[in-house]
């Protein structure tokens, strides 16, 4: 029960904007007074949280205010794309301190790769100035699917060779920090949570818009992995049963109707974009999707009809996860999400309202992402600091079992 205390004080403290006093973390805690004193002197002790003044604004002897002390801890986020690799240091409230983005190495051996990634985070952290004790660990965000208990990358697509990679024991072993590994729409969920918190519905769906598509989930304010650690395929949901053959056997799934290089691909065909030259190298898919973006805002009818299309599939496939899970919000993200944004903010709304089993009961809120965009590093690391603050139905009946 110790640990689970603990971190139900942490995140009680961090969800306090202003700071919360003793008194009224045992309120809120359902914690005895003598307990959370305690738990309060052995963070105090440990330099993850700060008295913070005093307030005298209500009645007896004005109380002590306790807050995150930012220097407490921090954490290493990094988030692996087929194109990109970021980088990202954070503090334990959640400011990024220094980032980095590099091309991900596809040419070589994926072991080798995946250890030049750990002299990577070693040189973000001296760079950084911070001292290495006080990291609390290494967050990874890959594409799926992944091997959660081993922290192993599954044959991800878009990344040859990458099959049954480990990456958690092989950055370990690189930088001598503790390493989690979690799908990138997962780490998506967690850092919105983070982002949001405080103000966040307690239950929500993260549409990852990246080189694929994915769902993270969040339900009763806790992240829902599944029982492998890879919810969230969504790749197979039908939004058009008359649209192309995907490789699955049947038509028109989101993996074929929505994906960001489907619309780059029907923008070429419709003449929205140029052909792209036998023998030269392609163009950067995110600029080419922010090109068509650009000729829809300026009225070009087949781009304009190209987004519209995506938007209306995508709805489809989003109204089927309201549908099913009953959430408040959906919140859209990721790296492609951007030059999506304008389009889908002004159609997706409306015929999810109009898809909705539910709206007679409650409306489904449909957002774009807090995190600024290409910072999916940012994710990463709050993995590192969710372990660490939040406080699980699962991590209580491990602390009862020990």
């Amino acid at each position: 029960m110790g640990d689970f205390n603990q971190a139900v004080i942490l995140d009680s403290i961090r969800r306090s904007e202003e700071g919360l006093s003793r008194v009224e973390l045992a309120a809120l805690a359902g914690l005895a007074a003598q307990t959370v004193s305690n738990i309060c002197r052995r963070l105090l002790d440990s330099g993850l949280i700060v008295e913070a003044g005093k307030d005298g604004s209500g009645p007896g002897k004005p109380r002590t205010i306790l807050r995150l002390n930012p220097k407490g801890m921090y954490a290493v986020g990094v988030h692996i794309d087929p194109a990109l690799t970021s980088y990202a240091l954070l503090d334990a409230v959640g400011t990024v301190l220094f980032s980095v983005d590099e091309a991900t190495e596809l040419g070589i051996d994926p072991a080798q790769a995946v250890a030049n990634m750990g002299t990577r985070i070693l040189s973000v952290i001296e760079q950084s100035g911070v001292p290495f004790g006080r990291i609390a660990g290494v967050g990874v965000a890959t594409p799926g699917p992944v091997d959660a208990a081993s922290g192993t990358v599954v044959s991800p697509p878009h990344m040859p060779g990458w099959t049954r990679v480990p990456l958690r024991d092989i950055l370990a072993e690189t930088t001598g920090l503790t390493v989690v590994v979690e799908k990138d729409v997962t780490a998506s969920a967690v850092a919105e949570l983070w982002a949001w918190s405080g103000h966040a519905a307690a239950n929500f769906v993260f549409v990852y818009i990246g080189t694929g598509i994915g769902a993270g989930l969040v339900l009763n304010d806790e992240v829902v992995r599944g029982s492998s650690g890879n919810v969230g395929e969504i790749g197979h949901i039908i939004t058009d049963p008359d649209g192309p053959l995907c490789d699955c056997g049947r038509r028109g799934c989101v993996k074929v109707t929505c994906m960001p290089e489907t619309v780059v691909g029907l923008a070429r065909e419709a003449g929205v974009l140029p052909a792209h030259p036998v023998g030269e190298p392609a163009p950067a898919l995110a600029d080419e999707l922010a090109a068509v973006a650009r000729a829809a805002a300026e009225g070009e009818p087949s781009a304009v009809e190209i987004l519209d299309n995506s938007a209306r599939r995508m709805a489809g496939a989003v109204s089927v996860l309201t549908n099913l899970l009953d959430v408040d919000c959906v919140v859209f993200g990721g790296p492609f999400w951007p030059a999506l944004a304008p389009v889908y903010l002004s159609k997706v709304p409306a015929l999810v309202a109009a898809l909705s089993v539910t709206t007679c009961v409650h409306s489904v809120e449909i957002a774009g992402t807090r995190l600024t965009s290409g910072e999916e590093a940012f994710g990463a690391a709050c993995l590192v600091l969710e372990k660490s603050f939040n406080a699980s139905a699962e991590q209580l009946l491990l602390d009862a079992k020990a």
